[in-house]
């Protein structure tokens, strides 16, 4: 069982079943497995009927606990969703759900309190709505996401961790709503986007270098965020460092069309510096 100081975070979209899955599978397991981390959240999960999600696969012979929420009946039992991983014991696990318009596919948040060493460890993961052109139908789940946070982890607990593939880029307002640059309904919240450690660079996690997303025929962007409530008054929740991970092929193989995003936290308690 992992014990450091820090929490090592990790958010990765796997692209569902699409491509060669199978050789995706041992990439994804592999890389997740060698960044040792606390805990990791996915996205575009599926999972259909009693049998293992792919979440469950990728955790296969690794000793990760797993937390599958569905978010979409895609029809007949197949769904998709977003799933909690971690090493350590998870609890009090909860499916949210998030708002959408009619027509389009559902969203949600799973969330679960991670038992890692100076925890317990709230942590959100989640996907929104992906067409470009709803940004308001984002504003809204980035306005119902801030709720969630709000009454699942009080301001006197422990950092609240928000890991997830947002489908907006880091000057969209659902965005800057999160990070504190502007109101959305009234109402302002903060949590620090753990990307902006790295200064000017850009941090591409959809990027047109990689074959499957550049199927899309879309522009590279950073659609992949670690959020992070913090420092608290002992300094938990501070980050130490973001990169990007699972971000290059083997063989010929991309692990997702989407890159990892993996962030370092501050966990155990420290005294205030002045």
């Amino acid at each position: 069982m992992l014990r450091r100081d820090f929490w090592r975070v990790v958010t990765l979209n796997i692209w569902n079943r699409s491509g060669p899955w199978t050789d995706r599978l041992k990439l994804i397991r592999d890389g997740l497995r060698a960044l040792e981390p606390d805990v990791i959240g996915l996205q575009e999960v599926l999972a259909f009927g009693q049998l293992p999600s792919q979440a469950h696969e990728i955790a296969e012979g690794t000793g990760w606990n797993v937390f599958y929420a569905p978010a979409w009946a895609v029809g007949g039992d197949l769904t998709m969703g977003n799933a909690i991983l971690s090493p350590h014991n998870l609890f009090d696990k909860q499916v949210l759900a998030l708002p959408t318009e009619p027509g389009l596919d559902s969203r949600s948040v799973a969330f679960a309190r991670v038992d890692a060493p100076h925890g317990p460890m709230p942590c959100f993961v989640t996907h929104f709505t992906y067409q470009l052109h709803l940004g308001h139908v984002r504003c809204l789940q980035a306005r119902v996401l801030a709720d969630h946070v709000a009454q699942l982890a009080p301001i006197d607990d422990p950092p609240p961790v928000i890991l997830g593939d947002l489908n907006a880029q880091p000057d969209a307002d659902e965005i800057r709503f999160l990070r504190g640059a502007t109101a959305l309904g009234g109402r302002s919240v903060f949590f620090f986007d753990c990307w902006q450690l790295n200064g000017g660079d850009v941090g591409y996690t959809y990027d047109r270098k990689n074959p499957y997303a550049l199927r899309s025929h879309e522009p590279s962007a950073r659609f992949d965020y670690v959020f992070v409530r913090g420092p608290d008054r002992v300094s938990r929740g501070e980050p130490i460092s973001t990169r990007l991970a699972l971000n290059e092929p083997v063989d010929g193989v991309w692990p997702s069309d989407h890159f990892a995003v993996v962030a370092d936290l501050y966990a155990a308690p420290r005294a205030a510096q002045y």
